[in-house]
């Protein structure tokens, strides 16, 4: 079933088998994407691991689309994206080729066991915050409050934009 399109914030992170590469794959399947018109995407940022520490850094970023998909056929084929990326879920927080993860729908809030929007942790998350204030400064995440008084409220300490990495 299609619904009026609405604009949706996604969530992008990788820390396997050249995660910019498959950051940067995945912002091109989103663009691709049928019913679906990606508008902005923030820059790459790297962020240490939330779980296990035996594990590379990720590298992050937030995309805003505008979609005619209702929230569980978006979610599939996000899914199908990392899919194709050959993401295994294992271990929680592990290792990934690829992490989507629907953020925001509109300011719908969806709370089903399938799908938690908005996401449920995305207001404790520099990784996530950071990104999306870049594109959307002026969002409010429903039953959260205002983006930029979320992100004051967050330690970013570990995160860098990737070419401030790549250039030291």
């Amino acid at each position: 079933m299609t619904v009026a399109a609405c604009v949706v914030y996604i969530g992008l992170g990788s820390n396997l088998d050249d995660p910019v590469r498959q950051v940067g794959d995945a912002l091109l399947e989103l663009r691709e994407m049928p019913g679906s018109q990606l508008l902005r995407h923030s820059r790459l940022y790297r962020s240490t691991p939330i779980g296990p520490q035996d594990q590379p850094d990720f590298v992050n970023a937030a995309a805003m689309l505008e979609t005619a998909l209702d929230p569980f056929e978006l979610l599939d084929a996000l899914h199908l994206i990392e899919k194709r990326h050959r993401r295994e879920r294992g271990v929680r927080w592990g290792p990934r080729t690829l992490d989507l993860d629907l953020l925001l729908y509109a300011d719908r809030r969806i709370d089903s066991p399938r799908l938690q929007v908005p996401h449920p942790q995305m207001h404790r998350r520099a990784f996530v915050l950071v990104p999306l204030h870049e594109i959307a400064p002026q969002l409010t995440v429903p039953g959260q409050g205002a983006l930029a008084a979320l992100l004051a409220a967050v330690d970013t300490e570990g995160l860098r934009a990737v070419d401030e990495v790549a250039t030291g």
